[in-house]
Parts: C-alpha cells; structure tokens; sequence
C-alpha cells in the first residue's frame, strides 16, 4: 500500500498504528528513510509512546559497533536508511536471521524521494529484501509513504515490484497559505555578453528572512546549498544588528513585545549550535534577547547533537528564523511555523509543495514566497503560475531496468544468496539478458543450480547507490593530510578540478591538484570572494532510435546515444553580486557516457524561411555543443543560491514589513525588436537559434520531469553528422539513462511549448541567465540567437 497526501496528513500515524500493532503480535518492522535526520526523529517520537514491548532503535553508519550487535539481537523496530541495507544489512543477512523470520512489515517512508538512477538503486535494494526475506520464511507487507504523487501506485510498484494499492485522500485539517512569487529586480551588474544580473535569490531570501525576524513570523528559509544556508543566516544577523542599532534609543514595539530586551554592543556571527543551546536552558528571566541571536543556520555537516539543540530550539520558539537545505524538507517534525522562503525552484512540484507545508504545521493560516533564481525555469514559474497552482504533481520517475543499476545488484544479490531461474522475475524481463553479460564479464558463474559470486571482494562495492559510478576520489587538505570528504569521480572533473572553491562544513579550500590516476585532490584553505562553474563541451553520436513521431514539420525522437564530454574550463563569479570575474583553462580527459536522449530534428524546406537569400544549408557551424552537465556538474554551487547580499535594500527597515513588490525592471530600455522574434524573411543564424533553444530546454525540462538541470545535458547542431539535419539532443546525464529524457519526449509538446513562452515573456534584448543562456555552456555561451530561437520552436511546434 501507498499513502501519498501532502504535508501533516497523518501519515505517520498511519504506519506506526500497524507497526506498533505487528510487535505486539510478535512480528518486527524495518523503516526506511532517505535520511538519517528522519530515522532519528520518528526514534523519538515512538521512544515518546513509551510502550515496553517496542525496542527501536537506528541502524545507520553513526551507531556504535557494541550497539549494532544489540540492535541485531534484540530490537523488533529497526529505523535505517537504504546505504546501509545495501552496504552492511543484506550482505550480513545471516547475522539478522532472528529479525527476518519475524519480519511482518515494511515501512518505506518519503519514498517520493526515490527518483532518477538513486531511485533505481532503491527499487533493485528492495527486490534483494524480498528475496532475503523470502529465504528465512517471511513475506512482509510493504507500506510507503510519500507526498503527494502523480499515479501514486504504479510508483509504488516500480519501486517495490509488487501491486499497490494507494491512498490518496486528504482529510486533515489546514490552514490557508498565502504563495506569493518573488522575482528579484535587476542590478546594474552585466553578465556574459553583457547580459543584465538579477540580484540573488539567496540576497533576497536573507532581506525577507529578517524582516519576518523583526515581525516575529516563525519562519523557514529554504536554500540549494549548504554555503547558502550559512550565508543567509550570516546577511541576515547582519542586517538585524542594523536595526537593532538604528532602534535602540526609540524601539517600535511596546515592552511586551518579543524582541524588548537590552540589545548587544556587538555584532554576532550566525548562531552556533552551543549559542542556541545556551540561550534555550537559560532561566528565562536572565536571558538577552537579540534580533541576530534569533537566526541561524542548519544543514548536512553538523553534528547530530547540534542538529537536534537547533530543531529544540525551532520548535520552542527560541529561534525565530533558520536557514536551510533541504535537510528540513522531509518529515523532521518542525511545527508552528508561520512563514516558509523557498530561494529557488526546489526541483519538482511535489518537494515545493513538501516545503511550503512546513508553514501552517498547526492549522493556522500561513505564508509560503518562492523567490526566483536567474534562470529559465524560475523565470518562466514567476510569470507563468498557471505553470504550478492547479496541476498535479509529477510522477515520480525511475528505471530499475538500467542495465547500468540492475547488473550490480544482481552480483549483490548472487552474493547473498545464488540466483536461481525463480528470482528472474523478481528482477523483471532485463534479468535474463543481464545475467548472461555478467557470465560472459566473468563476474557471476553458472551452474546447473543458478548463479554463483564467486570473488572475495564485496559485491556490494559495484553499486555506487548515491553516485555516479567509479572510484571515489578523496579530498585531502594539503598541509595537514586531513580527509575532508570524498567525491566520485565523474562529478570530480567539475567539483574539485585545479582552481575550483570547495566547501567543507563552512570551510572554504581551492583545489590545488586532481591526481584521477591517485583519486586524489589536494586543497588549501583559502577565503575567495568568488565561487567556481566548471564548462564542458560535448560531442554525441546516435547509437540507436528506439522511438519516433512527428512533430510539426520535423520529428521528435527517443533513443540511445554515446555522449563524449571534456570539462575545458571554469568560470569564476562574485559569490555576493553574481559578477563574472574571469575564465580559466583546464586540461581534463573526456569522459564518454552511454545513456539515453530526447532528439528533434528539422529538415531543410521547413527551415528555408529563417535562413537569408542564398545561404547554404551548412553555413553554420558544425556542431554547437553546450550545456553538457551531468547530476553533480555543480550541483552545490548553483549561481542562483552562490551567497548572500548584494547590498541592503533598506538598513535598519523598522516598518513598512509586508511583502513589497519586487521591482522587475526592464532588461533592456527601448528595445526595438518585436518580442515574438524578428520580422518574418530576417535571416536566423540557426546555430545559435538551435543553441538557445536547447539552453532553453534544458531549463524547463524539470517542470515536466523529476529532475534537476545538472541532471540533464544537451548539443545543438544546424548539421548533425547522424541525422543529416539540424538537431537538439538532450540526454540523460546517467549511464544507461535515468527516464528523464524518456519523460521529454512524452511530454514534448508541452514541454517545447512552455519553452518557447519563457524565452518570448523574457524582457531582455539578447538573452540574458533568466531565458537562454546556461552557467554550464562550454562554448562560453556563444553563439546564441534568442529572436531566432523564439522562430525556430514556432516553425517545429506549427502544424
């Protein structure tokens, strides 16, 4: 069964109530959460119901070996995570022989979480915990819980392989929820090309966290990456300490008002997790309250302990504003906040709307501001609602087919116990085939009685769950030899090559040396006053079409496709105005993926009217490549959510606190061209029309699929050596796929659609972050014609 409904619906209530009632009759339960944050809050909420007969208890890389081997002998309510039971629970399984013969449910809780190729891990981690189970006598009932889902049951059953019935009503009580869309104005800033900046999305997220601060409006802030969260809370307190010091001889507020209380002589930095947890055991009657010591931050990277003081704190009021990552997004129980800031498009419908709801936990109304990042999609959302309020969420997409994430576990799963031909069809139809690669790769040995494992290395070391595959490569911290953390090592070509800034727990480092041969990066701590993008050029070669269709004049195509990719330099950017300061030259190896792709090709009469009297078919250049990431090609240093404040607004805002009308602007005085394109017969450069459009693509792919734009990347060409035409991929950026472009070509239309309007309602002249141009584009964004791009998607979306 799977119960999707939104946010505070009881659905935690609605597994504990079975759980608690299979313990009473024996039986144990496995919880499994994406987190280890979620398993340690549902651990104190059921230690809170103070029933003798449940032991539960966490089972995750933080726990004490001498309390693992209690938790194997004696807990009945086990909370872990899936690393875990991929990593140590399955390949041990003997150790757990008690615990499975009484295994009588489990609890897959957040499981909207599990998409892409993390999700297909998932789905092949829960297969091997059928066979195991099945293997000790058990058949458990698998409840899932999840926030509200497109189709909720056939995502349950790809995920868990069985049939599913869902539950998707909603009957509990809420508040209203104010949303308000926040487009940030422009800067005097120009970009690439000289493209017009939009301030921050962080800038602005810190500016309104501290005016809701100063209102007392219990309030969440949401972030991309942990250097956001950090630089929130810090522009924040700044600007607080501003107000404190302007209203210190003349306060607004009566004396039984929060915030009246002696005010500091100092500025503070963001609240520490000690700081907090003095201030919360203070007697109340000697405590100093102080508008700064009202926010900080809290992210992955803190100690568990100080994680909880911070949520303690929260929930008592003590804290008025936190800046997050999405660490507060699941089901950490947070309740009786007023106010949620989201800087940034979270990446799907449903974690938007899983975000908004942690305002109003307690039945009151509540306020939820999405604050747009300079980028398409965001753009496109702010001024396209319809796009959002009054559709359903999307489906949650994932493959456990790929052949990519299906061989691993099946060697994982050989080793556990030998395959035989009756756990094919626990695999699914690709098992077979497989199975055969693996005997003839010498990884699996077949006997007349199945399958066999026969190395002495792990087996589970061949699935990277969380990664993208290879070996990781370490992080070290030159002058001391200090581990700082690992990489793998697709994402390092463009997390830690020569020059690029590196994040560690708030620490900053610059990457001195990448050693790939040692799988080493050496780092020195340093402070830059810029964050690094790493740019990739892209070449791609069609394997296979697997399918077709027309669409308008030309025809829409989804296949396989061999993609070579070299990361040639980074971009250096002013984390607190978003100002290009440079670009660097790398010399890396190219990588080549085998994945899957959504293509779109032109032929030559339709195209005849964008092209000028008498120019060639092949004018342009030959290949136009760009926006070639993969899932982590920056994924932390998005230069949406770079750093905090590009200036105050108003210091020391003691009134006037609603919510303003962010001043859009006009990206261009006086423009003189039509905003629908050209006038018709103008000559296109199509390359760059086709480069612009793709860009565009790229951007607005994650409103139609469950992804992220660094999870995708695409090449444009006017002549493509494999189609003979003019052709815009965009692939998947997992080998063997991860059923994002498979959701593009599906929705093609739409998605095309809504691609052309983003670029025509943007206000710019040229193109500008906002419509066309990509922080990826290894072609340094060039060239890109935005009039013609607009042209070309009105010529392959006609009829």
């Amino acid at each position: 069964m799977i119960i999707a409904t939104g946010t505070a619906s009881g659905k935690s209530l609605a597994y504990v109530v079975p759980a608690v009632t299979e313990i009473f009759s024996g039986g144990t339960v496995l919880y499994l959460t994406p987190t280890k944050a979620l398993a340690a809050d549902q651990l104190r909420a059921l230690r809170r119901l103070r029933l003798t007969q449940v032991r539960a208890a966490t089972y995750d890389g933080g726990t004490p070996p001498e309390e693992r081997r209690w938790v194997r002998q004696n807990a009945n309510y086990v909370l872990t995570n899936p690393d875990m039971l991929h990593r140590s629970i399955l390949p041990r399984h003997a150790s757990w022989s008690s615990f499975w013969r009484r295994l009588r449910l489990v609890v897959v809780d957040e499981c909207h979480g599990y998409r892409g190729v993390f999700g297909s891990h998932v789905a092949q981690i829960l297969r091997r915990l059928r066979r195991v189970s099945a293997k000790y006598g058990a058949s458990p009932v698998f409840l899932l819980a999840s926030a509200t889902a497109s189709d909720p049951a056939a995502a349950g059953m790809r995920l868990t392989g069985l049939e599913m019935a869902e539950v998707t009503t909603d009957a509990s009580p809420r508040g209203s929820t104010t949303f308000a869309l926040w487009e940030p104005p422009l800067t005097d800033l120009r970009g690439e090309s000289g493209a017009p900046v939009r301030r921050t999305a962080t800038a602005e997220a810190a500016d309104l966290l501290a005016d809701l601060v100063i209102e007392d409006v219990r309030t969440l802030a949401f972030v991309r990456s942990r250097r956001a969260a950090e630089a929130v809370a810090l522009s924040a307190r700044h600007t607080l300490e501003e107000v404190e010091a302007l209203v210190d001889d003349d306060p607004p507020y009566g004396e039984d008002h929060p915030w009246a209380s002696p005010l500091p002589d100092e500025p503070g930095e963001p609240a520490e997790a000690a700081e907090v947890e003095e201030a919360v055991t203070a007697p109340a009657a000697t405590r100093r309250v102080r508008l700064a010591d009202r926010v900080a931050a809290y992210r992955a990277g803190y100690l568990a302990d100080d994680r909880r003081v911070l949520e303690k704190a929260l929930r008592s009021g003590e804290l008025t504003g936190l800046a997050t990552t999405n660490a507060l997004e699941l089901g950490v129980d947070v309740s009786g906040l007023d106010a949620v800031l989201i800087a940034g498009w979270p990446g799907t419908r449903a974690s938007l709307w899983q975000q908004a709801g942690r305002a109003g936990r307690d039945g009151q109304d509540a306020l939820a501001v999405l604050i747009a990042r300079d980028d398409p999609l965001d753009t496109y959302i702010v001024h396209h609602p319809e796009a959002v309020f009054g559709r359903p969420v999307e489906a949650i997409v994932l493959d456990p087919d790929n052949p990519y994430v299906l061989a691993p576990h099946l060697c994982a799963a050989a080793a556990e116990i030998p395959l035989g031909e009756q756990d094919l069809e626990i695999f699914g139809p690709s098992a077979r085939d497989a199975l055969d690669d693996l005997v003839n790769q010498g990884l699996l040995r077949r006997r007349p009685a199945g399958w066999f494992w026969t190395s002495r290395d792990n087996a589970a070391d061949l699935a990277d769950i969380r990664g993208s595959g290879g070996a990781p490569v370490q992080v070290v911290e030159a002058s001391t030899g200090r581990l700082l953390g690992t990489v793998d090592e697709p994402s390092s070509h463009t997390m830690v090559h020569p020059g690029a800034v590196y994040l560690h727990q708030s620490e900053t480092f610059v990457v001195d040396v990448l050693d790939l041969d040692a799988g080493v990066a050496l780092v020195t701590a340093a402070e830059p006053d810029y964050a690094t993008f790493a740019r990739d050029v892209t070449d791609i070669r069609v394997i296979e079409s697997l399918r077709s269709r027309d669409l308008g004049p030309g025809t829409l195509h989804f296949g396989s496709v061999e993609v070579t990719r070299q990361v040639v330099s980074y971009l250096k950017r002013r984390t607190q105005t978003g100002e290009v300061l440079g670009e660097e030259p790398l010399d890396l190896p190219p990588r080549t993926l085998c994945t899957r792709a959504v293509w779109w090709t032109l032929p030559d009469p339709a195209l005849a009217g964008l092209r000028g009297e008498g120019r060639p078919a092949n004018a342009g250049e030959a290949e136009r490549t760009a926006d070639a990431g993969s899932r982590s090609a920056g994924r932390t240093r998005d230069p949406g959510s770079g750093s905090a404040n590009t200036g105050s607004r108003s210091a020391g805002r003691t009134k006037d606190l609603g919510l303003r009308s962010a001043d859009s602007g006009s990206r261009s005085a006086g423009r003189s061209a039509d905003a629908d394109g050209p006038a018709a017969g103008h000559a296109v450069d199509l390359g760059g029309a086709a480069h612009a459009a793709e860009h565009a693509a790229i951007g607005l792919l994650p409103l139609f699929a469950t992804c992220d734009r660094w999870d995708i990347g695409g090449v444009s060409t006017e002549l493509h050596p494999d189609t003979g035409l003019l052709t815009v991929f965009v692939y998947d950026g997992h080998d063997g796929g991860a059923g994002f472009a498979e959701r593009g070509y599906a929705r093609a239309s739409d998605w095309l659609t809504a691609t052309r309007e983003a670029i025509a309602s943007c206000e710019c002249d040229r193109g500008c972050p906002s419509c066309i141009q990509s922080p990826k584009c290894g072609n340094g964004n060039e060239p890109l014609d935005k009039a013609g791009a607009i042209r070309l998607l009105d010529v392959l979306l006609g009829p």
